[in-house]
């Protein structure tokens, strides 16, 4: 009996006054999402346009050389694909971090001026 007047007494959420926290913490969570998604194909990418100028732009020559690596790394012995595989991942996390920190400050400037934006105006892409 008691309980069905404290009920009566408190008033409902207000989901309009909640809105605007949920939109922001969506557009966050998407906007960094893009960004570390890009990020990381871009650090993926690198390598590849490594070794195709390394080869002067023919595909011919890149894949002749891809092959040789692969050969020499299938007739090694353990322990060396063991340190070149992780000299791999090494590489690959240096030039993931170099890219990020680099992008980072043109992320937090633009995510700053959409969320300091007008809500009804169309993000920027730029």
């Amino acid at each position: 009996m008691m309980s069905s007047h404290l009920a009566d007494r408190i008033e409902p959420a207000n989901l309009k006054a909640f809105l605007p926290f949920l939109q922001g913490t969506c557009f966050i969570l998407i906007e960094t999402t893009r960004f570390a998604a890009t990020s990381l194909l871009i650090a993926l990418g690198l390598p590849l346009a490594l070794f195709l100028f390394v080869a002067g732009w023919d595909l011919h020559a890149l894949f002749s050389q891809l092959g040789n690596l692969s050969d020499r790394y299938l007739e090694a012995e353990g322990l060396r694909r063991s340190l070149f595989s992780q000299d791999l991942k090494v590489c690959f996390l240096i030039t993931a971090g170099a890219v990020t920190l680099f992008r980072m400050p043109h992320f937090l400037q633009r995510l700053a001026a959409d969320l300091d934006s007008d809500p009804n105006k169309e993000p920027s892409r730029g």
